[in-house]
């Protein structure tokens, strides 16, 4: 893969890794909150591999990419990151983005004029999300802002926050690439602390109905991945998305909770190459969704 820096709002910087050659397709992946552009790892391997040009980017105060001084980690300036990292490209790409990184595609994508993508797929995140399961993840993050003593002590973790991982990772490169060590020599997540110790509620994702609103001007053809075993996307959830965008259809990971991607990576990234030929097809045919 390729390290590049590309351009978000207000002047910060954003990592990205890209693979793939350059006249391939481009597809661009979002991560959640508290994630990092490793989260795609497989999944960008396997579109560089398949024919696809593949970029997945640390959003603001994230992994190797800018910290906002002001700490301003609202929603807004997440969507125009979207629109500033999209207004690079030499073409539209399919967007993915999972947690906060589809959230901000869907209001990139539903509330501008028109934004340049050619597909949307939404990683287990609709306007109407469960509120226990998005308190969950947020207890998570504030749970362990102070750091860990070991790598160990992290393992520990993740493992009584997602108890249904019952297989052991391939490899703990991944969750080793979202930590960094403090200049007190502990173990912290590869976030900004203030993305998480702000108040974010005004314009949010508690804004049910500005994202649903955003969901209904979707004019390109749209996949939601939901995991089967998901706290936040309840099946009604799922209904309500697909009566907001007509043509969109779901797809249930089974075995997978809220980190779809992480979960069940083969089943996950056979959806993904699924979805992609399909946008593919439709642009050779001039259908939308």
């Amino acid at each position: 893969m390729e390290r590049i820096y590309l351009n978000g709002a207000a002047g910060l910087k954003l990592a990205a890794d890209v693979a793939g050659h350059p006249e391939d397709q481009p597809v661009v992946m979002l991560h959640g909150g508290g994630q990092t552009r490793h989260s795609w790892g497989e999944l960008t391997r396997t579109l560089a591999g398949n024919g696809y040009r593949a970029m997945t980017v640390d959003m603001r105060g994230h992994g190797e990419s800018d910290w906002c001084p002001e700490g301003d980690y609202s929603l807004d300036r997440f969507v125009e990151d979207v629109h500033s990292v999209l207004s690079d490209l030499e073409r539209p790409p399919v967007l993915i983005g999972a947690s906060l990184g589809g959230i901000s595609s869907l209001l990139a994508a539903g509330e501008a004029t028109h934004l340049p993508i050619d597909g949307l797929v939404l990683v287990d995140i609709v306007p109407r999300m469960e509120p226990e399961g998005v308190q969950r993840i947020r207890q998570f993050m504030s749970a362990h802002i102070g750091g860990f003593d070991s790598y160990e002590e992290v393992v520990e973790a993740v493992n009584a926050y997602m108890p249904h991982r019952k297989a052991k990772p391939r490899s703990s490169e991944g969750l080793r690439k979202n930590l960094r060590t403090g200049e007190d020599d502990r173990l912290y997540w590869h976030w900004d602390p203030a993305f998480i110790s702000g108040d974010r509620t005004p314009g949010s994702v508690r804004n049910v109905e500005r994202l649903r609103d955003a969901a209904r001007r979707i004019d390109v053809p749209t996949l939601l991945v939901r995991g089967k075993m998901s706290d936040v996307v309840s099946e009604e959830g799922v209904k309500d998305f697909l009566q907001l965008i007509p043509g969109a259809r779901a797809v249930d990971v089974s075995g997978a909770g809220h980190m779809v991607s992480g979960d069940q990576n083969d089943v996950f990234n056979d959806a993904i190459l699924e979805f992609l030929a399909e946008v593919q097809e439709a642009g050779r045919c001039g259908t939308t969704a």
